[in-house]
């Protein structure tokens, strides 16, 4: 089983990374809605036949690099409450 990176930081460092990663969740989610409501527009306007396949590429890859940052945090998370931070 794999050790708990957080274990080993101090209190106030803690804090600081898991502003940090809420920070970047909420920046990410919001690149995230932009790009889904730019790809709807271009589908409006375009129609499904005019666009490229690669046009879909960063909807199907920010899910990806999103879920690995909300892991983290919620083990940031899982350690500041154990702590009773």
């Amino acid at each position: 089983m794999k050790k708990n990176i957080y274990e080993e930081l101090t209190n106030e460092k803690l804090i600081k990374k898991r502003d940090l990663f809420k920070g970047v969740s909420i920046g990410f989610g919001v690149i995230f809605l932009l790009a889904i409501g730019i790809i709807v527009y271009i589908l409006s306007v375009k129609g499904l036949k005019n666009v490229s396949i690669a046009t879909f590429i960063p909807i199907f890859i920010l899910p990806i690099t999103f879920i690995p940052m909300l892991i983290n945090l919620s083990l940031l998370n899982k350690e500041i409450k154990s702590r009773n931070l």
